[in-house]
């Protein structure tokens, strides 16, 4: 992760796609000219944009193409026209244009004009934001050739672990990286059901090409109320249009594990095989010079990695060889094959594809000087290969280990596709008034498939573990997720005087079609191979270990699909106020935002007659039928921009404000899914009463009832969108050497927040004793069934979550740049940023794994404030950028990116349910003061002759090592862990880029023939020790056991870690990251 050192922390209008251009015209007296006019012309388009003076001399000229050069002229009869060229504008950006007039026998000197390009010390800035330009895009260091390569870039960022590589998402001023509002030209681009941060996130997939974008805009805190949708950042991609020349592109890069460093800190990183191909192109021009322009682009990503290096066991020995025996793998698989005509697939030295292909396709058309439309459509198709999931092993696991090995088409194949298109008119309605016309829509195809045919899952074990496993993938079956979004935006600016006020509507409508049936084919485990033969041919004397099923509960056994709607109409109205010589520009404003959610909950009414309790022990009744009701959120704005000393030299701005954003629907739509009427399920243990059949429709009863427990998942009436109040002030100053330097500050309080309690959860009702005395709930000591009663206020209810909302928690961010244009092919850059951001919990994508999943002290319902998963407290960035040409036909680019700070957090949590709540992975640790504070047994590893034993005496002195190894654990010894406690130690690494440009003109056009290099980690190049992150050896060192009855305290084990006790809290790493990558590429250009 680095900073380009070319990224501009300029912030303008998030969500639009276009500039505007507005001034004074007066003649040498200051007195205005009116009626005069002004035309502006994009000279590689020839789009003309034209208007004329009001009274007051003032001028708009609204939603004009992005980049330029521009050529601007202003004439007034009886004074000398003029002409101002090579004129740039960024997306959102404003540029003031002011002209003195001299009459036509006066001399051309006394002609002056005063216009701001778009810099750092620029009227448009209020809140912190960043632009990165096409340029940047095109010289960055990058080997995905995602977004996320460069929004990291921005200094109040960090990366999110919601998903991971390309999908994952980027996180800003502490927020998480779901919050963001991601538009492309405008138009609504999320993951709005929340399973990634941006479509494609679950294949590791890009959503758009780069060679698509023409400007990408990031706004923390905008004071524009046009903007909306959003409590972290809002990003704005416009793509690129056809100009009068045609221009185009193609390119390939690639790399594989010959590119790849070895060695981490003196750790060997073994990188298996893989491959990454990745091509495209693009090509823009006119279909009818200055009038209708064409642009397109498509590229694709293929890559295969290795399913897994583990070997079935042939007799042989290595460090990757299994117990699983080649034989009786081939015998099992040609058994199905013979018996049920059944196809495995193989079980070891298959690969893992992944693919994605996305287009683009856009026409720009001049109707005349005063309207413009634009139509665009892309796509985007995408696949992964999965490795089937672990959930609901009996024990050990399912994917290929040293103990187990599947086959190839027991796993499953994640499909992300999407399809988008906006249409977009600007009109001119004279010279006071202007329209933005928006309408949008994205479809989002979102499905799991499986290589092989339908059957049932099957789990075998040895040894009481599993061994191997074939068929259906348990939740692939019928997992589809259907998104249609709808968008329409209308904006209408009216000028006067001062004043620029702008009235608009926004309304957006989603649905959600998602159906999720795990174990829909059965689920059957045998406690051997025999067992398995024996049960498929008919023996109905085997006891099978376990059979599970889930079915459709709907009447004729429809598809248990669950339908959520949601629509948010918004209205705005904002005045821009240029005061003071227009040295002083307030905006102040109001958005109303309205969520309204149709009626798709189902209603059951048993749980209606149920008592719950909330977080409070208070009685509290639930609606499964019940979702939020209309509400208004108000979100006020106010921001200003102060040209101290009317030179530029220096200016003070900020503002502050209510930003409201969209939560994940998933979180919505987990209510209409989970109400115990949609789906029926059981699980039978040691059972001979569901004897084998490949019949995955046999044991599906004929007249589907409710199943005899469930859980639900309901949502408070009084839920509110996510909201946030932050208020931003920032100075930017002119510095010696032409340096510009900036302070900035964001603070941000939570007013609507996620949170969730169970509500069918009872109260702790004693606590241990001790120095740990924390409290305990009644399922303490108790297993299954008797857990569970006493656990549940409903026994028939296995749990009820309530999704609410809080309002504690805050971030913070305190940033100080320094930017420096030195000439057109040098740049340097560096930033600092210090932040804090604390919560009471992260929210997943399921409603009880997002209650679950939070660690504690006093229970999960009574979370307490805690530092985020979102945190980023150091963070360094800086970045260089130098092009050397050798000559008109040549040229040499380098790009280096430096990122230093803190890696993220860590929270020490207990392997085992210490608190008695049925939760094994929740209890945060209590850090003794010494080990002999609390109480360890002794054990056994390993059997037969290799048996040992793990005396207490020993487990004391290697805990009170890996006590002393560790300064957050040492420095906090007698308190207990806090969530995300630990602050992980810092990590620098380098990045670089080298391109080297060769062209040569044919028939007037240039011809470019580029060579690329990209480096991830160069830092690990220079040196093998260098550029590796430091991480936690484990985060649950101690595992509980259970409770002595005599003293009332928790008695645990201090777990080996490969097969000795650790000693040290952390280690380096020694994953692909702590290693250098390098990609290689080559792109032909014609402009």
């Amino acid at each position: 992760m680095i900073l380009f050192a070319g990224i501009s922390t300029l912030s303008f209008g998030q969500g639009v796609t276009s500039a505007n251009i507005a001034g004074l015209i007066t003649d040498k007296s200051g007195e205005p000219l009116i009626g005069a006019t002004v035309i502006a012309i994009h000279e590689p388009s020839g789009s003309q944009y034209g208007t004329a003076t009001r009274e007051d001399g003032r001028f708009n000229i609204p939603n004009v193409r992005i980049g330029g050069p521009y050529s601007i002229t202003v004439s007034y009869v009886g004074y000398n026209t003029y002409q101002e060229k090579n004129i740039e504008l960024s997306l959102g950006q404003t540029l003031q244009f002011r002209a003195k007039l001299g009459e036509e026998s006066s001399l051309i000197e006394e002609v002056t004009v005063v216009s701001d390009k778009g810099s750092i010390l620029s009227s448009e800035r209020t809140g912190a934001g960043a632009t990165i330009k096409k340029e940047m895009l095109e010289a960055m260091p990058t080997i995905s050739r995602g977004l996320n390569d460069f929004l990291r870039f921005v200094p109040q960022s960090r990366s999110s672990s919601v998903a991971s590589t390309a999908g994952s998402g980027v996180s800003f001023a502490g927020q998480d990286s779901r919050f963001n509002n991601l538009t492309i030209d405008g138009t609504i681009f999320n993951n709005s059901f929340g399973l990634a941060s941006a479509p494609g996130g679950q294949t590791n997939s890009t959503p758009i090409s780069l060679d698509a974008i023409e400007e990408i805009q990031v706004s923390l805190a905008p004071y524009d109320v046009r903007q909306g949708g959003f409590t972290g950042a809002g990003i704005n991609a416009v793509t690129r249009s056809g100009t009068n020349k045609t221009q185009g592109s193609v390119f390939f890069s690639g790399r594989n594990q010959d590119y790849v460093g070895s060695n981490a800190a003196g750790t060997d990183v073994v990188t298996a095989n893989f491959n990454v191909k990745q091509a495209g192109g693009r090509l823009g021009g006119a279909i009818i010079k200055n009038k209708l322009f064409y642009f397109v682009n498509y590229e694709q990503e293929l890559r295969s990695d290795p399913s897994s290096s583990y070997l079935a066991n042939r007799g042989t020995s290595g460090n990757n060889v299994t117990r699983v025996l080649a034989s009786d793998l081939d015998a099992l698989s040609a058994f199905l094959k013979t018996k049920f005509n059944y196809n495995t697939g193989a079980y070891e030295g298959f690969p893992l594809a992944t693919e994605s292909r996305k287009g683009l396709a856009k026409i720009d058309y001049n109707i005349n000087q005063k309207n413009r439309l634009s139509v665009r459509f892309n796509y985007l198709k995408s696949f992964r290969d999965v490795t089937m999931s672990n959930s609901g092993v009996v024990s050990g696991n399912r994917s290929n280990n040293l103990f187990a090995m599947n086959f190839q088409n027991a796993n499953y194949i994640i499909n992300n596709d999407l399809y988008s298109g906006i249409v977009e008119l600007n009109t001119i309605l004279g010279s006071k008034m202007s329209n933005n016309l928006q309408f949008g829509y994205t479809a989002n195809r979102d499905y799991r498939s499986s290589g092989g045919g339908v059957f049932p899952l099957v789990d075998i074990l040895k040894d009481g573990t599993t061994y191997t496993s074939f068929g259906y993938e348990p939740f692939t079956a019928n997992n589809i997720l259907n998104t249609d979004t709808w968008q329409f935006k209308d904006d209408v600016t009216f000028y006067a005087g001062r004043h620029t006020i702008t009235a608009g509507v926004n309304v957006e409508t989603f649905k959600f079609d998602n159906t999720f049936t795990h174990t829909y084919y059965g689920q059957y485990v045998y406690n051997s191979l025999e067992d398995f033969y024996a049960a498929a041919n008919g023996d109905a004397s085997i006891t099978t270990r376990r059979y599970a099923l889930t079915y459709s509960a709907l009447p004729g056994h429809a598809l248990p699909t669950a339908t959520t709607r949601a629509s948010q109409p918004g209205i705005y109205i904002q005045d821009e106020l240029n005061m003071m010589q227009d040295k002083f520009k307030l905006t102040y404003g109001l958005r109303l935002d309205m969520p309204i959610f149709g009626k798709t909950a189902r209603n059951n009414p048993e749980v209606e007659g149920f008592t719950f309790q909330d977080a409070e022990n208070k009685p509290l009744k639930l609606s499964t039928s019940k979702l939020p009701g209309a509400k208004i959120l108000f979100s006020p704005r106010v921001g200003f921009n102060w040209d101290v000393k009317g030179d530029r030299s220096l200016q003070i701005r900020g503002g502050t404000g209510i930003f409201s954003g969209r939560p994940a629907f998933v979180w919505i739509s987990n209510q209409v899914g989970n109400n115990g009427i949609l789906t029926g399920s059981f699980t039978f243990n040691d059972t001979k009463n569901y004897p084998f059949s490949d019949n995955v429709e046999k044991y599906i009863p004929e007249n589907a009832t409710t199943p005899a427990s469930y859980n639900i998942a309901v949502t408070d009436p009084n839920f509110k969108f996510p909201q946030l109040l932050r208020t931003n002030i920032g100075v930017d100053f002119k510095m010696p050497f032409g340096m510009v330097g900036t302070l900035e500050g964001i603070f941000s309080k939570n007013l609507n927040q996620i949170y969730y309690i169970n509500a069918n959860q009872e109260k702790a009702t004693g606590s241990y004793s001790g120095a740990d005395n924390r409290p305990t709930f009644p399922g303490l000591g108790l297993t299954s069934t008797a857990q569970n009663n006493a656990l549940r206020i409903v026994d028939k209810i296995t749990d009820a979550i309530l999704l609410t909302n809080t309002n504690k928690g805050y971030t913070y961010s305190l940033t100080a740049q320094v930017q420096k244009q030195f000439a057109k092919n040098f740049f340097l850059n560096a930033a600092y940023n210090f932040g804090e951001a604390k919560d009471l919990m992260t929210a997943g994508s399921i409603a009880f794994s997002s209650w679950r999943d939070n660690p504690s002290l006093l229970g999960n319902n009574l979370q307490q404030l805690a530092f985020s998963d979102n945190d980023q407290r150091h963070r360094i960035i800086a970045g260089m950028y130098y092009k050397i040409p050798w000559s008109k036909f040549a040229s040499t680019a380098f790009n280096l990116g430096l990122q230093s700070g803190n890696i993220g957090r860590a929270t020490y949590i207990v392997n085992g349910d210490l608190n008695g709540d049925a939760q094994t992975s929740n209890d945060l640790m209590y850090i003794p003061t010494s080990s002999s504070e609390i109480q360890f047994e002794q054990y056994t590893v390993g059997s037969g002759a290799s048996a040992r034993t793990v005396t207490v005496d020993a487990q004391k002195a290697a805990f009170d090592k890996f006590i002393a190894s560790s300064p957050y654990l040492s420095d906090n010894k007698g308190s207990y862990a806090t969530r995300n406690g630990y602050l992980l130690p810092w990590l620098t690494t380098v990045d670089a880029s080298i391109t080297q440009d060769i062209s040569v003109k044919v028939a007037g056009q240039r011809n470019t023939l580029q060579f690329r290099l990209d480096m991830v980690n160069l830092t690990n190049f220079i040196n093998s020790d260098w550029g590796v992150a430091t991480v936690t050896t484990t985060r649950n060192p101690l595992q509980f056991r259970s409770r002595n009855a005599t003293t009332n305290q928790p008695v645990y084990r201090f777990t080996e870690i490969s097969n000795a006790l650790p000693t040290n809290a952390t280690q380096t790493g020694s994953s692909l990251s702590d290693v250098w990558q390098i990609q290689l590429g080559v792109r032909y250009i014609f402009n």
